[in-house]
């Protein structure tokens, strides 16, 4: 196998190369610049989204929509890059579905200005690529980790979205008063810094990112993935294990997906229908997303020492927790809602990274990319779904109703745990 790196020089064998810890180093280091632009891209729909669907519809039943459409657009996405991914790498995959983000981006610019919430609903759908990519990049981290620290890999890749996602919403109103100067609408202010964020992180993923982690990760174990199965019976018991698991790391992280994106998404609207302006709902959104990935180093450390199923268990408790609390605050208190959306941000957390390490460690390299890409269109379909009740649950019932189910509906995940964990122990 000849480097990726070196013209005209051997290369170590792959599996030597795969072991080797600076490799793993400049992978973590090169997905973590690209998460860190890519956080800013990420938080301009969350924070202004429905805000400019409900300024263009004059609905708060459709403020919704948006975050469906990107969500939507983000399981189209995942399909398109996991495959890509693997057949020619993650490299490939995340560079494309950056890129197409930042499409979406300027689509949206264009919408405003032209004040058509066809072409918005159009390019929204676009820029859910930018979402899709965010997450699978952190399948890349774990290719070459070892199976005792692959949690903290992930987590590594997820906790960089942090600076981007906490810097985006915060800069709403700057950016809007940039986008007014120029004569677009303030809610596009922060479409503009998402297109060259993720513009950026697409330039930094295809020109750095060598050797790709996936490609030698199934280069360096392929001595080994050749032997024949000569137990028909321990096979068949293999292949249940295997699709549990993968089953069970798909439920925690769509319960989850769903619950997060549903509160979250009407929070601003809730908020902005009390009177709070973009700078309040920015700060509450800011410190959700902060919470979403800042303490994924810790929930990794957690994960690999406690194992997913006690962090799994752990996510649905803090979602209840959430939506307790977001129920019962007032809408003009800032620092309850706060409270409440960073416990929102972190029962996420708690649900993705277990999730993704009990995807990851059922799974083979030989099929991992597309495992981990079906299992992600699933989480966007079930945030787009989220997204989309939201608003009419709002309009119906009130925000309340809306934080108190999405909190009760987290405690779906803890039976599934629990049969694991017996399942587990016998």
């Amino acid at each position: 196998m000849k480097s990726e790196t070196s013209a005209g020089v051997a290369a170590p064998p792959p599996a030597e190369l795969a072991a080797d810890p600076a490799v793993q180093r400049h992978i973590l280091g090169v997905l973590v610049t690209s998460q860190i632009l890519s956080g800013a891209g990420l938080a301009a729909g969350i924070t202004v989204g429905a805000l400019l669907a409900q300024d263009m519809l004059g609905s708060t039943g459709l403020a919704g929509l948006p975050s469906a459409l990107f969500t939507a657009g983000s399981a189209l996405a995942a399909i398109v890059v996991s495959r890509i991914s693997a057949a020619r790498g993650r490299r490939p995959g995340l560079a494309v579905g950056y890129a197409t983000g930042a499409v979406g981006s300027v689509g949206v610019i264009a919408a405003a200005a032209l004040d058509s919430p066809v072409l918005l609903f159009l390019a929204l759908f676009v820029y859910g690529a930018g979402t899709a990519t965010n997450l699978q990049a952190r399948y890349a981290g774990a290719d070459l980790a070892a199976p005792g620290h692959r949690a903290r890999a992930i987590s590594t890749v997820l906790v960089a979205t942090t600076l981007g996602g906490v810097l985006g919403p915060n800069l709403a109103a700057p950016t809007g008063a940039l986008a007014h100067a120029v004569h677009l609408p303030r809610l596009a202010g922060p479409f503009l810094l998402a297109g060259l964020a993720y513009a950026a992180a697409a330039v930094v993923l295809a020109t750095r990112l060598h050797p790709d982690p996936l490609l030698l990760a199934r280069a360096a174990a392929a001595p080994t993935e050749q032997a024949p199965a000569d137990d028909p019976a321990a096979d068949a018991a293999s292949t249940a294990r295997t699709r549990n698991r993968v089953l069970l790391g798909a439920q925690v992280m769509v319960v989850t997906q769903v619950v997060m994106v549903g509160v979250m998404t009407m929070t601003p609207v809730h908020m902005h229908d009390a009177g709070q302006g973009t700078a309040a709902s920015g700060l509450v959104i800011a410190l959700h997303v902060a919470a979403m990935y800042l303490p994924s180093p810790l929930t990794g450390r957690l994960v690999d020492r406690h194992g997913p199923l006690a962090v799994g268990a752990a996510a649905g408790l803090t979602l209840l927790a959430a939506g307790l609390l977001a129920a019962v605050a007032p809408a003009h208190s800032v620092p309850l809602l706060a409270l409440a959306l960073v416990l929102l941000g972190l029962g996420w957390n708690f649900g993705l990274v277990s999730g993704t390490a009990i995807l990851t460690d059922a799974v083979p390299l030989a099929t991992r990319a597309k495992t981990q890409g079906g299992v992600d269109v699933a989480i966007a379909i079930s945030g787009a779904t989220g997204g989309l009740a939201s608003g009419a649950v709002v309009d119906l019932a009130g925000y309340s109703v809306l934080a108190l189910g999405g909190g009760l509906l987290a405690l779906l995940i803890l039976p599934a745990l629990a049969t694991a964990a017996a399942r587990g122990r016998r």
